[in-house]
């Protein structure tokens, strides 16, 4: 394995900023970096292992140069713009918007669920939806065991998850402040409202954990059914997970199977109080796991309380951990 040239395109923003940091932790074999982002940012400068970075403003020359891997953290009409010209110019991209995630030809990737569908990727792959990223390594595990039939999700989701004018939008109505961000107040409140509403009632980020789960599974029967909601967190998505299987199956099997598995942290102990919680998972890369029993309304029925930093391992170190198996073949 040898070093990369990387490139971060919205170098500034809050995912692009914990790049940097999760590269530096991870000890990413880096060469040469180099950092992008709007005209308004370009010329400001950042620090990445003692060196001093300038940020260049994106353009379409930027990827003239030798760049292996390109990760993109600056929304999806960027990422529709820019990822094409990186990949004409032998760049694979990584790709953190929703712009390229349900497109048949690009991979969409965990790497803990499907690191091998990184293989055919043709210069772009895509990173899921914070969310949908917690929620899938647990289930593939489970999928693979019992046979998933049926997912209700519910979530309750950090402001984080809206970027700084989220934070802001809680910080501020703390104080009493009006929203800018957010339809209404988010302090004290829960906005069961993500994205755009579609017409069939649904919101946009609901719709994208349906058909997100079932594309990174590569099982398109399954049946799943979501709610999506903002609560006054500032970082940590959690998710109440309803699962239905095919198969019978006894509780300390399903323990001993996520105990076993690749990321995930166990926090399952109610008798001492002990289940994941979002101001624990802050600042870190696994996925937590607890509050599991059985659900006896139904026949072969689980509950799950799934949590994890939804700006690292749902947007920044799933990103990094995609560029980690790329560089492997370099």
């Amino acid at each position: 394995m040898r070093n990369a040239n990387i490139a971060i395109v919205g170098a500034t923003g809050m995912v692009g900023r914990t790049f940097l940091k999760v590269l530096d932790e991870r000890n990413f074999p880096i060469d040469n970096l180099y950092l992008f982002a709007s005209k308004k940012s370009a010329g400001s400068k950042m620090e990445f292992r003692g060196k001093e970075y300038i940020v260049e403003e994106l353009n379409e020359d930027s990827f003239k140069r030798d760049i292996d891997i390109a990760l993109f953290s600056a929304g999806g009409d960027i990422s529709k713009k820019f990822a094409p010209i990186a990949k004409e110019n032998g760049v694979t991209v990584v790709d953190n918007s929703s712009a390229w995630r349900m497109d048949k030809d690009i991979p969409l990737v965990v790497p803990e669920v499907n690191p091998e569908d990184v293989n055919w990727n043709t210069g772009i792959i895509a990173n899921p939806n914070c969310s949908t990223i917690q929620c899938v390594v647990p289930l593939k595990v489970l999928h693979d065991a019992f046979k998933i039939k049926r997912i209700i999700y519910s979530t309750y989701q950090a402001v984080s998850g809206s970027g700084v004018g989220g934070i802001k939008d809680l910080e501020n109505g703390i104080k009493g402040e009006a929203p800018n961000k957010y339809p209404y107040q988010i302090a004290y409140n829960c906005l069961p409202h993500i994205d755009v509403f579609m017409e069939n009632g649904y919101t946009k980020e609901e719709i994208k954990m349906i058909e997100e789960t079932k594309k990174i599974l590569n099982d398109y029967d399954l049946k799943i059914t979501a709610t999506t909601v903002r609560v006054p967190v500032r970082y940590g998505h959690s998710v109440s997970i309803n699962l239905e299987f095919e198969k019978p199956f006894e509780l300390d099997k399903v323990f001993e199977i996520l105990g076993n598995a690749d990321g995930i942290i166990l926090q399952d102990d109610v008798k001492n109080t002990v289940y994941p919680m979002p101001i624990n998972a802050e600042g870190t890369d696994e996925v937590y796991v607890g509050r599991i029993r059985r659900d006896f309304s139904i026949e072969n029925g689980l509950n799950l309380w799934v949590v994890a930093d939804n700006i690292r391992k749902g947007a920044a170190t799933n990103t990094v951990q995609i560029a980690e198996v790329l560089v492997k073949n370099l």
